[in-house]
C-alpha cells in the first residue's frame, strides 16, 4: 500500500474533498490565505492575488513579487476561458544587462547568464483585481504583509532550495543582507522576519499596485538599475501592461484541453505530444511505468516536441507555427518517423559495454530549472483559475529592492527549447517561456485544472496522458514516475518508481536510463483541482514538494 503524508510536507498526500470551493498550492500558508479570501466572498481572482502575495513572501526560493505570472481563468458567467501572460519583458533597444556572472548551480548557470527585465508580477495582480476583484485591494495584500512582519517558520524544503541557490545573491550587498540577515541563512524551524518587505507591502496595500509600476518601489528599482549601469526608466515599467488573451485549444479523446498560447510553449507542446502518442497507438503498448516500448516511444516523442517548439517566438515579431505543431497530420508524420526508426537488434550489450552499470548511467545533475509555484483555485460561483508565479523574469539579477529579491531572466535568444526563456531585443519585448497552466473541459466546463513548475513541456503531457489515455485518477497520474525528454546521447533521465523490466528493456532498445531517484523535486509539484463523478470537488497537492489542498 502506498503511504500518504500530511499536507504541507514532501510526499504523496491524500486528495482533499469539498462541496463548494477548492484551493491547492505549494505551501500551507498560501492555501490558507486563498481559502480565507473565498470564505469572505472573494472571487477566484481575489484568492489568486492573495495567494501570489503570500507565496512570494514565504517561498522566495521559488518566486518573488517581481517575477512572472501566468494564468488561465474560466469565467462561469460567460463560459469563457481567458489567458493572462505577464512575464518579465526585455526592453527593445537596450542591450542585455547581465551583472551576475555565469555560476554553476545557480539561476545564472546557463551562459550567457541572466538579464535584467521589467517585472511582470504586479501588473498581473493589477489586471486580475481590476477585471474580477470583489474584495478591497488592501485585504488581499494584508496576509502577506503580516507574514513578512511577524515572520514565517522556515521549512526543510525551503531551506534546502535556498541553500542550493544562495550563491546567486552573494554578489550584491542587498542580496547578502536579505538572505543572510544574521550572517547565515535562516535555519529550519526558525521564524524568518522580513521587516523591509513588510514596509514595502504596507505601501502596496495603501497605494495599490501602482506602487510597483510608477510609485515609490518603482522609483527605487529604477534608481538601483541606473546606479549599476542599466539605463531603465520609469516609463519602461509602465510601457507594456499585460492584457487578456486567447489561449491555445485542442481536443484529445473527446476532451477540450485549454493551455497557454504563443509565445508560451506549453499549449503547442502538449498538443503535439498527446497527438503523436495517440497516433503511435500508445495505449496498446501498456503504461510507461510498466512497458519499455511505451517508455521508448514517450521519450522520443518528448524529444521531438522539444526540438519543434523551439520555432515558437514572440507573435509580434514572428509568424506563429502553433497550427502546424498541433496539426494531426503532422503528428502522424512524426509518429511514423519514430516507429520506423526503432532498433531491430538487441542493444543491451552496447549499453553494457559503454556504461559501468548494465542498464543505467550514473546519477546526473538534472538540467537546471528556474523553479516556480503553481496555484489552482475554484470558487463557490464556479470560477476556475490555474496560475503560476515564478522568480523567473524578475527585475535586476541578484538584487533586492525594498525586500523584494530578483533573479532577472534567462533571456538568451535560442532555437533550443531547453533554453525555454528566449527573447529578442527588437520588436515587442515578449519572451518565450514555458508555464504549465492547463484546463480540461467537458461540455464546455472545466472538470480538471492542473499545472506544475517542473520541466513543464515534458511533465504536463505525461500527466494528461495518464488521466486521459490510461484512465488514472488525477492524483494517481501525478504520483506516477515521470521522465524528461530523451537526450541526444540516448540517455533518458527518469524517476525509478517503475517496473524492474523497464530499465533493462530500454537498454535493449539502446537507451541508457539516468535514474532520478524514486521522485525528483525538479520534475515539479502538480497543483490540481478536479470535479469528481459525484459532482464534488477534489484537490491534489503534488508529492514532489510541499503543498496543501483544502476546500469547503
Amino acid at each position: 500500500m502506498t503511504p500518504t503524508y500530511p499536507h504541507g510536507v514532501v510526499g504523496r498526500k491524500a486528495p482533499a474533498s469539498a462541496a463548494s470551493a477548492m484551493v491547492s498550492t505549494q505551501h500551507p500558508l498560501v492555501t490558507d490565505a486563498a481559502l480565507a479570501v473565498l470564505r469572505d466572498g472573494g472571487h477566484a481572482a481575489d484568492a489568486l492575488v492573495a495567494a501570489c502575495m503570500v507565496q512570494a513572501t514565504v517561498s522566495q526560493e521559488l518566486t518573488n513579487h517581481a517575477g512572472t505570472v501566468t494564468a488561465l481563468l474560466y469565467d462561469s458567467r460567460t463560459g469563457r476561458v481567458r489567458q493572462l501572460n505577464s512575464p518579465g519583458w526585455v526592453i527593445p533597444g537596450l542591450a542585455p544587462f547581465r551583472p551576475v556572472p555565469v555560476e554553476p548551480g545557480t539561476y545564472s548557470a546557463v551562459p550567457p547568464g541572466a538579464n535584467a527585465v521589467v517585472p511582470g508580477f504586479m501588473p498581473a495582480m493589477k489586471l486580475l483585481h481590476e477585471t474580477y476583484g470583489v474584495l478591497p485591494w488592501a485585504r488581499l495584500v494584508e496576509p502577506a504583509r503580516q507574514l513578512a512582519d511577524e515572520g514565517h517558520v522556515v521549512t526543510s524544503f525551503e531551506h534546502y532550495v535556498m541553500a542550493t541557490t544562495l550563491a546567486y545573491f552573494q554578489h550584491s550587498p542587498s542580496g547578502r543582507e536579505h538572505f543572510t540577515p544574521a550572517g547565515r541563512l535562516p535555519q529550519v524551524g526558525e521564524r524568518w522576519r522580513q521587516p523591509e518587505l513588510a514596509r514595502t507591502l504596507a505601501g502596496l496595500a495603501e497605494h495599490g499596485p501602482g506602487y510597483f509600476v510608477d510609485g515609490p518601489w518603482a522609483r527605487a528599482f529604477v534608481e538601483r538599475g541606473n546606479a549599476m549601469g542599466w539605463p531603465v526608466t520609469l516609463a519602461h515599467l509602465a510601457a507594456k501592461p499585460p492584457v487578456w488573451g486567447e489561449p491555445r485549444r485542442f481536443t484529445h479523446r473527446g476532451h477540450e484541453i485549454v493551455s497557454l498560447a504563443a509565445p508560451q510553449i506549453q499549449g503547442a507542446s502538449a498538443a503535439m505530444v498527446l497527438g503523436v502518442l495517440d497516433r503511435l497507438g500508445i495505449t496498446g503498448e501498456g503504461h510507461y511505468n510498466a512497458s519499455p516500448v511505451a517508455s521508448y516511444l514517450l521519450a522520443h516523442t518528448l524529444r521531438r516536441a522539444r526540438l519543434d517548439v523551439g520555432h515558437l517566438n514572440d507573435p509580434e515579431v514572428f509568424d506563429d507555427p502553433s497550427d502546424v505543431l498541433t496539426d494531426p497530420a503532422y503528428h502522424g508524420h512524426v509518429a511514423r518517423l519514430i516507429r520506423s526508426s526503432m532498433p531491430r537488434t538487441d542493444l543491451g550489450e552496447h549499453v553494457r559495454l559503454t556504461t559501468r552499470s548494465p542498464h543505467a548511467a550514473p546519477l546526473p545533475a538534472l538540467e537546471h530549472g528556474t523553479d516556480s509555484c503553481e496555484i489552482s483555485i475554484v470558487d463557490a460561483a464556479g470560477n476556475w483559475v490555474q496560475a503560476m508565479t515564478t522568480l523567473s523574469g524578475s527585475g535586476i539579477p541578484g538584487e533586492v529592492v525594498g525586500g523584494v529579491p530578483m533573479t532577472g531572466s534567462l533571456t538568451d535568444t535560442s532555437l533550443n527549447a531547453r533554453q525555454n526563456i528566449s527573447g529578442w531585443y527588437a520588436g515587442g519585448g515578449h519572451v518565450r517561456t514555458v508555464m504549465g497552466n492547463t484546463l480540461v473541459l467537458r461540455d464546455g466546463r472545466p472538470w480538471l485544472a492542473l499545472g506544475t513548475p517542473g520541466k513543464v513541456e515534458a511533465t504536463v503531457p505525461q500527466v494528461l496522458s495518464n488521466v486521459l489515455d490510461f484512465g488514472m485518477t488525477p492524483d494517481g497520474a501525478e504520483a506516477a514516475a515521470l521522465m524528461t525528454p530523451l537526450g541526444d546521447d540516448y540517455t533518458l533521465p527518469m524517476e525509478m518508481a517503475v517496473a524492474p523490466e523497464v530499465p533493462a528493456g530500454l537498454a535493449a532498445l539502446g537507451i541508457r536510463v539516468r535514474p532520478l531517484g524514486l521522485t525528483n523535486w525538479h520534475l515539479g509539484s502538480f497543483q490540481m483541482c478536479w470535479r469528481a463523478a459525484d459532482g464534488s470537488l477534489r484537490g491534489g497537492a503534488g508529492a514532489r514538494r510541499e503543498g496543501k489542498a483544502a476546500g469547503y
